[in-house]
């Protein structure tokens, strides 16, 4: 069972920046895509960013510009890079493996998520 653990949250002032991580155990990390999702209060989980296992990647239409996905396999971490960012961002941001098609299927097992503020 693979373990997913988030970091980087944290409280942060509108038009600031926040670099997220997400480190899997085991020894399989390579081989999947990787997604990163956000919940707010009250709203359903929602993908924001992916990153296949050849480093494509692809973004929700609200992120795009500001956030950047990117991995480094040698560590079992994916990263989000998120620029300009604005109090609409605030949420608890989770990763997980997932499988890309016309529906985005997550395979693991949620981590604990990390929160971000953005708040002035």
């Amino acid at each position: 069972q693979v373990q997913l653990v988030e970091s980087g949250g944290g409280l942060v002032q509108p038009g600031g920046s926040l670099r997220l991580s997400c480190v899997a155990s085991g020894n399989i990390f390579s081989r999947y895509a990787m997604g990163w999702y956000r919940q707010a209060p009250g709203k359903q989980r929602e993908l924001v960013a992916t990153i296949t296992s050849e480093r494509g990647t692809n973004y929700a239409d609200s992120v795009k510009g500001r956030f950047s996905v990117s991995r480094d396999n040698a560590k079992n971490t994916v990263y989000l890079q998120m620029n300009s960012l604005k109090p609409e961002d605030t949420a608890v941001y989770y990763c997980n493996a997932v499988a890309l098609g016309n529906v985005v299927s997550v395979l693991w097992s949620w981590g604990q998520g990390t929160q971000v503020t953005v708040s002035s």
